[in-house]
């Protein structure tokens, strides 16, 4: 059993699904992310922490009802909001001293000031330190009671380079202790830059990503390998067939389902993938990703340009040499349709 489960929880508000029944399970030495919008994670989090009632389901920390009873159990969560209020008008010393007593733990203060990196800060006030300064004494606030589940929201949103380095390197050590992180977030790049358990949150419902780090690559690429090229690849060098769609984001690799996947542009030769209104790098040649997304339903619309038709809801003419397609996505994206694809498309559509 893992120390956090969500089973059939599911969230309606009159006749709107927010999101369908999900389930999910996080388990001890665990980091999970879940990329979705800010409402939809801020929903999650107080349906999680009781404040709001689930429509349907259960939360549970090791067997036990946290939404119905977190206030005996608050003491095994920490959670983590993007807004929240701390005492300013104590310096940062102060401030954990404070919490020390409160929660009634051993903890050495100065050496939590350190592994936030506010030592040479621990006389100020809190009203003083930066943006990033605070967001990095919130951290020391969520884990000084060593909680067994830290609940996250947006913890890097807006934070500068130094934070984020220290953000992980005490994240990575806190789950090395046994515990477990869930990270609700709507920027995808955060999401897998903290780690490479990321699922997205939608009204679809919760789907995992498949994120490898990129030394990881050239495993994930065997995975994907037929078998009769396998056994031929020792002897002669035979190119490799993807049933997913890789983009890279720092150094790791994305691996996207074909029908995840809105559009793709090239732009000065670089192929651009649109997912869920964000846009991801791709290292393959436009005519290569059309090779292999034709068979899934992918139109080359423009010379710069291929669709998912399941995500195409309009074909508008501007002029007699002028038409664009406008899709289904949260944009209400247009892109061109070449004159010369015109009559190919109504026969693919069948129009």
């Amino acid at each position: 059993m893992g120390i956090f489960q969500l089973r059939q929880v599911e969230k309606n508000e009159g006749n709107t699904i927010i999101f369908p029944k999900i389930d999910l399970d996080v388990y001890k030495e665990e980091m999970i992310a879940i990329q979705c919008n800010n409402e939809v994670g801020k929903r999650l989090i107080n349906m999680i922490i009781g404040r709001s009632p689930i429509s349907s389901g259960e939360v549970f920390l090791e067997g036990l009802s946290l939404n119905h009873h977190f206030k005996s159990l608050s003491n095994r969560v920490g959670v983590f909001l993007l807004n929240e209020g701390m005492y300013e008008r104590l310096t940062s010393e102060e401030y954990l001293k404070f919490l020390k007593k409160l929660y009634d733990v051993g903890v050495e203060i100065n050496s939590l000031l350190r592994d936030v990196g506010l030592a040479e800060k621990r006389k100020a006030k809190i009203s003083k330190l930066s943006y990033s300064e605070k967001k990095r004494l919130q951290l020391a606030r969520v884990i000084i009671h060593q909680p067994d589940l830290l609940v996250m929201e947006e913890p890097d949103q807006n934070i500068d380079i130094e934070s984020k380095i220290i953000m992980q390197r005490v994240l990575e050590e806190f789950k090395g202790h046994g515990k477990a992180i869930l990270i609700l977030t709507n920027n995808f790049e955060s999401a897998i830059s903290m780690t490479n358990m990321v699922y997205r949150l939608n009204e679809e419902g919760l789907k995992k990503i498949d994120v490898v780090d990129e030394g990881e690559s050239s495993e994930a690429e065997e995975e994907n390998m037929p078998k009769e090229q396998m056994k031929e690849e020792s002897t002669t060098h035979i190119p490799i067939q993807f049933e997913k769609i890789p983009a890279k984001v720092d150094d790791k690799i994305i691996l996207f389902d074909p029908t995840e996947i809105t559009y793709v542009e090239s732009n000065e030769g670089v192929s651009h993938l649109h997912v869920n209104g964000e846009t991801f790098p791709c290292s393959i040649t436009l005519n290569n990703l059309f090779e292999r997304l034709q068979p899934f339903g992918f139109f080359r619309c423009h010379r710069s340009y291929i669709v998912n038709l399941q995500k195409v809801r309009e074909v508008i003419t501007w002029t007699r040499n002028s038409y664009s397609l406008v899709l289904e996505d949260s944009k209400k994206s247009s892109i061109p349709l070449s004159k010369g694809n015109l009559s190919e498309l109504k026969s693919v559509l069948k129009i």
